[in-house]
């Protein structure tokens, strides 16, 4: 399900004028800031927005899902179906199987000019199957039984789940270029992390073969910036701008600056926090600058993951009294202008998952009152300074977030002093996202973590849920069950969601997901917040998504004539 997010410092002194730009962006040029960087621009390994949004720009997938919500074809001739015959149900030794045929296009070509072939979808689920790599959700890849192909016609692939998935078409993984990462793959993917290491996209990520979107990477400078030319061998349409370059802005204070100043032409989605664009939509129109703020309602959860093996956190009425003690409406009055959606689980009301009926959503209604009843029947009794203790130690929790994020930064401190309030000390271990989402996170190093991610339309929530994607050093740090849940009937019903064919039956089982989510508390729920950029005003071709297709996926239609 996921996604995540933040990162580094442009060291450089800006000052904010009310002048708008002298200088008129054009196609030979466009600078883009954004407040987060990337941990990998592998597209295996890579897990946050940031990775994802920067990838995009230079890379496609099989299938993918539109600006609407339809899931169409992108390097295929057509997403099999059992309608369209290119799928079917096999039986092999009185198990049942799904064979599907995919044809990768003929014009699709990596950036060395190599043919995308099934070769790249084998080498892909290969390196996803094994442990010793860094997998975000290793099942997506385990559950293809096999990859065959005649090598007469190397784009035409077979492909065979082992399970009977009925979203199969949509877990199609991301292909890697098998001319370069194979023997990368042989001789490191016996390592523990050892490929994770010595991938191509980490030792040389400016070279041309590893990308088959419309632009490719030519420069990358951690911590500061990426620039991309045009891809000569991309299939589709050719991009209009000559030359993107990704500023990294990681303090989202300095972004209007950079903006003003025209150190970049345009704010990313994953630049302005909410807030900050609402202000600067203001000062467009008051000050007649050449942007337009656009805003889409979208899937970007912002949540605090509870670490349910923190010894504070075991106890459930701890987690309940945190439920209670917190005023969402604080935060969405302060912050959002009550523009954002209050979140009462992971699904957005827009989903067709979605449900808010009693006999499946426990709410916490703010009940300060209750919050301390809990508290005392845990054993927490209050001190002298108004924090709690129990056996002469504080109820103190460490909260983990990305550093320079406005937004984090005040959603935190209204966090603190709601928490205060009924005893509980929060302090705030705020770090890089380079730290935060490849260390802290993974490893469990948190009481709770405040981020985000960003799911797609009925998306099953096996890889945050599920207990086999708690991540471990076992397990090499796989998965995204960060806080540790481990609920053997919500395993099984995750497990039941993907053979389910049923749309009645398949929201059935979430719904009881969302009971046991609601119950027990591995995750605070905050709000879903929209997606916001801004552009110059002569911008065509642009898009928000509002979900893991990124507007950089489009990038060759973005046109500043």
């Amino acid at each position: 399900m996921n996604s995540r997010i933040f990162l580094s410092l442009l060291a450089a002194t800006v000052f904010i004028t009310k002048a708008p730009l002298a200088k008129a962006v054009t196609n030979e040029e466009l600078k883009i800031g954004v407040n987060q960087e990337f941990e990998t621009l592998n597209p295996i390994i890579a897990t946050t927005v940031a990775a994802k949004y920067m990838l995009y720009f230079a890379y496609r997938t099989l299938v993918y899902l539109d600006i609407d919500g339809q899931w169409k074809t992108q390097m295929l001739k057509e997403i099999p179906s059992l309608q369209n015959k290119k799928a079917k149900i096999i039986s092999k030794n009185g198990k049942k199987f799904l064979e599907t045929k995919i044809e990768i296009i003929e014009t699709a070509k990596w950036g060395d000019g190599t043919p995308v072939t099934c070769k790249d979808l084998k080498l892909t689920v290969d390196i996803g199957r094994n442990t010793n790599v860094s997998i975000a959700n290793r099942e997506a890849y385990t559950d293809i039984e096999d990859v065959v192909w005649d090598e007469k016609t190397p784009k035409k692939c077979v492909v065979t789940f082992n399970k009977l998935l009925w979203n199969f078409y949509q877990n199609l993984p991301d292909v890697t270029p098998a001319h370069i990462e194979q023997a990368i793959f042989d001789k490191w993917g016996k390592e523990k992390e050892g490929y994770d290491r010595n991938t191509m996209y980490t030792k040389n990520p400016k070279l041309p073969g590893l990308y088959n979107g419309p632009y490719l990477i030519s420069e990358v400078t951690l911590g500061s910036h990426l620039i991309y030319v045009p891809n000569p061998h991309f299939y589709g349409t050719k991009p209009k701008i000559k030359k993107i370059i990704l500023r990294i802005l990681p303090n989202t204070g300095t972004l209007e600056a950079n903006l003003r100043s025209n150190t970049v032409d345009m704010i990313a989605s994953i630049g302005m926090s909410f807030d900050q664009a609402l202000i600067f939509d203001e000062k467009i129109k008051t000050e007649k600058l050449p942007y337009n703020v656009l805003f889409k309602s979208g899937t970007v959860y912002q949540h605090l993951d509870v670490n349910l093996d923190s010894p504070n956190l075991k106890d459930i009425r701890v987690r309940q009294a945190l439920m209670y003690g917190l005023k969402k409406d604080d935060i969405m009055k302060s912050i959002f202008e009550n523009k954002a959606t209050n979140a009462i689980h992971w699904i957005t009301p827009d989903d067709a998952w979605f449900t808010d009926d009693p006999k499946f959503v426990v709410s916490y209604k703010f009940d300060k009152k209750k919050a301390k009843s809990l508290l005392d029947e845990a054993g927490w009794t209050v001190g002298k300074d108004g924090y709690r203790f129990k056996d002469g130690q504080k109820l103190t929790l460490k909260m983990a977030g990305a550093a320079g994020v406005k937004l984090i930064d005040n959603i935190q401190a209204i966090l603190q002093s709601q928490w205060k309030d009924i005893g509980i000390e929060i302090l705030l271990k705020n770090e890089p996202g380079r730290v935060l989402f490849s260390e802290t996170i993974p490893k469990r190093r948190f009481d709770l973590a405040i981020f985000s991610w960003s799911s797609n339309p009925e998306q099953s929530p096996e890889s945050t849920f599920h207990s086999k994607n708690i991540p471990t050093e076992k397990n090499s740090w796989s998965g995204q069950n960060d806080t540790g849940w481990n609920n053997p009937k919500v395993d099984l019903n995750i497990e039941k969601l993907k053979e389910e064919f049923d749309p009645k039956k398949r929201k059935a089982l979430i719904a009881e997901m969302i009971k046991a989510y609601t119950s027990e508390i591995p995750v605070i729920p905050l709000f879903f917040r929209p997606s916001n950029a801004v552009v110059p005003k002569n911008m065509k071709g642009f898009s928000l998504a509002g979900h893991q297709f990124y507007e950089s996926y489009h990038a060759e239609k973005w046109d500043l004539q």
